[in-house]
């Protein structure tokens, strides 16, 4: 574990030190370490929310974003998720350098300003707005692939949890030896995504240690658009022959992009 990694979580430890404030959940060489830090930060109308925060820190941490997740019984699924989503686009800003301390003081004097946002949000009318308008602003679609899987199943299990934890919908899809994942969603959350496949042991090599996924390549990205389709989950689906997995795509209303990029991994 990298030395700066160490002294952020001394220095943490000394600031959070009251009862149930703080716990290293684990802690490892090539995994990082991954720590719970319970604390109040000032919500609406100056109430005083407890927060529990999880921060999982990659063993190349700082050098890349840590994986964090919200919890407070005073919170709504939605308003955790807001406030996750708020700490990740200030994390983006302070990679390279210690930052936990740092999103924890950010999150104490803005919690009120993001749960505002989301009534502000609830109440617009452009929340009854239908699909095909404002509320596409942020749809995005992106199309991964994969090389191989050797832990199939935990990998399987990994991608899924991942889809769930930020918003995103599609396929992950089987063709023999082919390999492909189909997001949907908010362009920050695949930018996540992304982050997250690149940078965490999802499988295991040749010799069965784990390791982190190195031959992903991003086919395409693209805005969502009128003629393509809007996936309601993420499902993990496997196909026996070409034409099944081509007539997924054109169901999606994505004929062209599977004849520009999917046609040609077929050998």
């Amino acid at each position: 574990m990298a030395e700066s990694m160490q002294e952020e979580l001394s220095a943490l430890a000394a600031i959070f030190c009251g009862p149930h404030e703080w716990e290293v959940l684990s802690r490892s060489e090539t995994d990082g370490a991954v720590v719970r830090v319970r604390t109040e930060a000032e919500g609406l109308k100056g109430v005083h929310v407890p927060l529990e925060l999880v921060f999982h820190l990659p063993a190349s941490y700082p050098l890349c974003l840590p994986g964090i997740s919200v919890h407070s019984e005073h919170l709504t699924r939605t308003q955790c998720e807001a406030v996750r989503g708020k700490l990740l686009e200030r994390a983006a800003q302070l990679v390279s350098e210690p930052m936990v301390h740092e999103l924890l003081l950010w999150i104490q004097q803005h919690l009120g300003r993001i749960l505002a946002g989301l009534e502000t949000k609830a109440g617009s009318p452009q929340r009854a707005l239908p699909t095909s308008t404002a509320a596409d602003d942020g749809l995005w679609m992106t199309l991964l692939h994969l090389d191989h899987m050797r832990a199939r199943a935990k990998y399987i299990k990994t991608v899924e949890t991942w889809a769930s934890d930020l918003r995103l919908t599609g396929r992950l899809m089987f063709l023999g030896k082919i390999i492909l994942i189909l997001l949907q969603g908010d362009r920050n959350n695949i930018k996540e995504y992304l982050i997250l496949q690149k940078t965490s042991k999802v499988d295991v090599d040749s010799s069965g240690k784990k390791c982190k996924e190195k031959m992903i390549s991003v086919l395409f990205e693209t805005k969502v658009q009128t003629e393509h389709k809007r996936f309601l989950a993420f499902e993990v689906k496997e196909y026996s022959a070409l034409d099944e997995l081509q007539k997924e795509f054109e169901t999606a209303g994505l004929r062209k992009l599977f004849s520009e990029f999917v046609l040609g991994l077929i050998k």
